[in-house]
Parts: structure tokens; C-alpha cells; sequence
């Protein structure tokens, strides 16, 4: 749900700096690199890929790709990564049911999977509430008859970046509620279908956030942490029955989200991108290669696996 980010009332104000003089590497990337994203890029077809160019997203839908016939789940893909995490998926073949918030984007991102050939349906579905998640992955079901992939990426940052005495209670709670409670109520009704056709696989959106602690992002690097907990306490209890349940965490993606933060800190786009290990800023087409990865055939020793795709952001 990168709208919701690009809407918050992320103001810096007088108490940040307009240039990167005398601030942090952790700074830095706070300004927008650490609210979202994620980074490593898997390449099919070359012995050796090459970090600084990463390579263009498929242009053809091949219906007889890597995840064809398979169904796929994605929470929060009106936009930003999992916007880009359907389309990858209905190129390769997949049957994608998404949700989001924003009505309007979501029957563009729907029309423009049908476009190029694939195969989507979308359904307005709020994570933060018990009945719509589940209403959604039952007509995720009830559509195409199974689920054998869910991406839960839904999420949002708090919108005032100040310290924890001065965060509204209520918005520490919505964050929390829509990070963390969303992808439980998530797996609560996830789980049980892959339980019954015999197996699964789930990967979660977590954080660099969720691994360090970020100054004025309290509610949001606490709802990562928590959902790192979800992901590796999900993967042991299922792993044995054929359930994989991973996460990733991005540090920072070039989404309208993070040139919004940036420009916020007073940071440019470039600036911020020198912050991180690689030199640049990650894709939205490198995440969804991650995803894909972890819910190919060619991840199966992957079991609670908290997958850092920071551009070395986590050392």
C-alpha cells in the first residue's frame, strides 16, 4: 500500500538537515530507504549478474512460465512492490488475487495484468480488519480453487516522524495493527487451505527496520520486529507439513513512497542512494525477482528464513 506512505504527513521540519553534512549512513537511508524496500536480485539465465545494472523486467507474458497454473495471493499490490510483484507473477504464468485499500488503483493494476495477457482479479480488502482478510482469501478460493503462494506485503509507516513520547497512540496502534495484526490475521486463514491441499508456500514483507532500530519510525520498526517473530514462529509449526513461510526485508526501493521521504528530509533521490552499500537504489523489479525466488522450487530449504535485500545495508 505505497499510497498510504506517499499520504502520510511525513514532515521533517526544522529539526533535519536539507543535506547529508555531518549526518549518518543510518540517517540517510532513514530518510526513505528504510521505510520500504528490499533488494537482492535473482537472474535466470546468466552465470552472473551484475548489482549495478540490474536487468529490465520481462517484457512477454509467457503463460507457460515458472508459476503456471499456480495461484497467488498478494495483500497491499495496488502499488509499489506488490504492484510489481503481480505483474511479475502473471507474466510467469500465475493466477494472482490482490488486494488493497484504493479502490481506483486496483482496477487499473487488475485491467493492466489482463492487458498484457495474465490473469488477475482484484478485491478491496482492508488487512486491518479480521472479517475482510478473511473474506478475501476465501474468495481467493472460491475464484480459482486454491492458493499455492501468498505474498503478505501490506503495510504502512506512521505518519509523523517523532519520537515514541510523542507518537499518537493511535497511530502506533493502526501501525501495528496493519504490519503486524494484518499478516496474522493473514496466515490465520492462509494456513488453512494450504494445510488441506498439502502444502504452500507464504513470504512476508518485513524491513531493514525490523532488524535495527530507526529514530522517530518507532510503530513501525516495533510492527516489523513483531512480524519477524510471526515469520519464524509460522515456519516452525508448518514446516512439516510442507508449508514454507520466509520473509524479506528491503531497505530501500525506488517507489513514489521513498522519493517522497526523501524529498521530505530534504535529502535528494541521489543522495540517499549513496548511502547504501551498493551505490544505488533497489527496483521494484528486484524485489519481485526475491519473491519469486523464495516461492519457487528452487527455495525449498528456505523454512523461516529472514531474507536481508538491503543492498548491504544489514552487515
Amino acid at each position: 500500500m505505497a499510497n498510504q506512505f506517499v499520504n502520510s504527513d511525513i514532515n521533517a521540519g526544522d529539526r533535519h538537515p536539507k543535506s547529508t553534512e555531518g549526518l549518518t549512513r543510518r540517517q540517510i537511508v532513514i530518510g526513505g530507504a528504510a521505510i520500504a524496500g528490499l533488494t537482492t536480485a535473482v537472474v535466470s539465465g546468466k552465470a552472473q549478474a551484475n548489482t549495478q545494472t540490474p536487468p529490465e523486467p520481462a517484457s512477454a507474458t509467457n503463460p507457460n512460465g515458472r508459476f503456471a497454473g499456480k495461484v497467488v495471493l498478494i495483500t497491499g499490490a495496488t502499488s509499489g512492490i506488490g504492484e510489481g510483484t503481480a505483474y511479475a507473477f502473471a507474466k510467469e504464468g500465475a493466477k494472482v488475487f490482490f488486494c488493497g485499500r484504493r479502490e481506483n488503483l486496483g482496477t487499473q493494476v487488475e485491467t493492466r495484468i489482463r492487458e498484457f495477457g495474465g490473469e488477475a482479479t482484484y478485491m478491496r480488502a482492508d488487512v486491518r480488519r479480521e472479517e475482510e482478510v478473511k473474506a478475501f482469501v476465501d474468495s481467493c478460493v472460491q475464484t480459482y480453487d486454491r492458493l499455492d503462494i501468498a505474498f503478505n506485503n501490506a503495510g504502512i509507516v506512521n505518519p509523523e516522524l517523532v519520537r515514541l513520547h510523542e507518537q499518537s497512540t493511535a497511530d502506533f496502534l493502526d501501525t501495528l495493527n496493519t504490519n503486524a495484526v494484518g499478516v496474522f490475521y493473514s496466515l490465520k486463514y492462509e494456513i488453512p487451505y494450504m494445510l488441506e491441499q498439502g502444502g504452500g508456500c507464504i513470504i512476508n514483507t518485513a524491513s531493514v527496520s525490523g532488524h535495527k532500530g530507526f529514530t522517530e519510525i518507532g510503530p513501525y520498526s516495533v510492527s516489523k520486529h513483531a512480524l519477524l517473530g510471526l515469520t519464524k514462529v509460522a515456519a516452525l509449526e508448518y514446516a512439516r507439513d510442507n508449508i514454507r513461510i520466509t520473509s524479506i526485508s528491503p531497505g530501500g526501493v525506488d517507489t513514489p513512497m521513498l522519493r517522497f521521504a526523501r524529498e521530505q528530509r530534504g535529502i535528494s533521490f541521489e543522495e540517499g542512494s549513496r548511502a547504501i552499500p551498493i551505490g544505488r537504489t533497489n527496483t521494484v523489479e528486484e524485489m519481485s525477482r526475491a519473491v519469486m525466488f523464495l516461492a519457487s522450487d528452487d527455495a525449498t530449504a528456505f523454512h523461516g528464513s529472514l531474507v536481508d535485500v538491503t543492498g548491504g545495508f544489514l552487515d
